[in-house]
């Protein structure tokens, strides 16, 4: 018997004791290959010794101290790297736990900022359907996925959805991938303008949609667009880069695909890369400098925001990242991956759609090609591919619900960025071997 409380208590998980580079190990001396990361979590796999020293010495050094009375070394360190590197204007970098701890304080800094700007009629947030951004009620309320906040709606904070960008399921054949994006783009304007322009606050955003619609791109153009919108109507970008940060697509900030800079952006997962639980809030030298000449004080913080051995942790994974070269052979091994997964699942009558952008890969399940009609909710076949996938040795993360909420069907893959080409072979193999029970 166990007191732990599980994510699923009909179903408790085994239990692991060990791991090795791409791979997690369980009681019964089972290996599996980390195709997901956990949750896009692993990039460096799971025995960097790099960043277990840099774990060891910071602890050896000061385990903590509370950021209401002190920086550190790492907190001063890993911000003044990120900056070096972040796009546009951000200029500060607020440290928490984790992705939903990022969201949250982005959305009370856009607030706080407007308030403080002499704007304290701006309160709306504008997202998008199907969206994630978190599980704490502000980022629950932001997201845009259905299930997820179906039983929780009486208490959430209103939040408008406009379209995501689809292109697989909502371009017409009409369309080119410019204007489908340009079309969907507007809905944004559409929204704010129906809000009132003087009454929004902020757009949040993921570059690249993960958990929810399995690793989608916008096309072409929409991005720069949603800019432009922002920019005319002083609505703050807010770009949640959890899960599709820190190098997963190919380039440290998801943005930079894009060409475009954010107010605010978020940051986690391969932040800590799984060493520590880390998270980040990097906001522009204007919002920060309203509040500094203003209240000088932003009313929101964590007990453990800042944590010195975290901060070393993800210092030292950002470190490793850079030294590397990381970036350049995420691209390539994105070639490999994607070429194998479409060579060899070609001939999957249910493969509808694989897309991505670097190590960060969907492949979205339908009944039928042609039409790209979705399996119905009840025959749960994300469930059955994820416990087929662990049996052949997988982790993966399919995922239901990726048309609405409700219906539709993606595995979501997001590999560390050590693998070699010989575990890219291994990742397609059993990828494919777990399709195979859909029937």
């Amino acid at each position: 018997m166990s007191n732990v409380f599980p994510r699923q208590i009909t179903n408790p998980p085994i239990r692991a004791v060990s791991s090795e580079g791409c791979y997690i190990i369980d009681e019964n001396g089972t290996q599996y290959f980390d195709g997901s990361g956990g949750a896009a979590v692993s990039c460096l796999g799971h025995d960097d010794p790099d960043v277990i020293k840099a774990i060891q010495d910071q602890t050896s050094k000061m385990a903590f101290a509370h950021t209401g009375f002190f920086s550190s070394d790492p907190a001063e360190e890993l911000a003044e790297l990120l900056i070096k590197h972040a796009p546009g204007e951000l200029d500060r970098v607020y440290f928490v736990s984790g992705g939903s701890e990022a969201i949250e304080a982005a959305l009370k800094l856009a607030r706080q900022f407007h308030v403080e700007n002499g704007e304290p009629s701006r309160h709306h947030i504008i997202a998008r359907k199907q969206s994630y951004h978190g599980n704490t009620l502000g980022a629950l309320a932001a997201g845009g996925n259905k299930w997820r906040r179906n039983q929780f709606e009486p208490i959430l904070i209103d939040a408008s959805h406009i379209a995501p960008c689809y292109e697989y399921v909502d371009k017409t054949k009409e369309e080119t991938s410019y204007d489908y994006g340009q079309r969907v783009a507007q809905e944004l304007e559409d929204e704010i303008l129906r809000l009132g322009y003087d009454k929004v606050m902020a757009f949040i955003v993921e570059p690249v949609v993960g958990a929810t619609m399995g690793a989608v791109p916008a096309v072409p153009g929409y991005f720069k667009r949603v800019r432009d919108i922002c920019d005319k109507y002083g609505v703050l970008l807010i770009l949640d880069e959890v899960m599709c940060g820190m190098g997963r697509t190919g380039h440290l900030f998801a943005s930079e695909f894009d060409g475009i800079s954010p107010d605010i952006l978020c940051i986690a997962k391969g932040l800590g890369a799984g060493y520590q639980p880390i998270g980040a809030m990097l906001c522009s030298k204007n919002i920060y400098d309203v509040i500094g000449n203003g209240s000088g004080f932003f009313q929101h913080g964590h007990t453990y925001m800042g944590h010195p051995v975290a901060c070393a942790a993800g210092l030292a994974v950002l470190k490793a990242i850079l030294s590397r070269n990381l970036l350049k052979s995420i691209n390539k091994k994105s070639d490999q991956l994607l070429y194998s997964l479409k060579t060899q699942l070609a001939h999957n009558p249910y493969v509808g759609d694989i897309r991505g952008r670097g190590l960060f890969i969907g492949i979205e399940i339908v009944k039928n090609l042609e039409t790209k009609k979705p399996f119905a909710p009840d025959l749960k076949i994300a469930s059955s591919i994820k416990y087929a996938a662990f049996k052949a040795g997988l982790i993966c993360y399919p995922m239901s619900g990726t048309r609405d909420g409700k219906w539709g069907d993606h595995i979501l893959l997001a590999p560390p960025f050590i693998m070699n080409e010989s575990q890219i072979i291994e990742l397609v193999d059993k990828v494919s071997i777990a399709l195979k029970v859909i029937k």
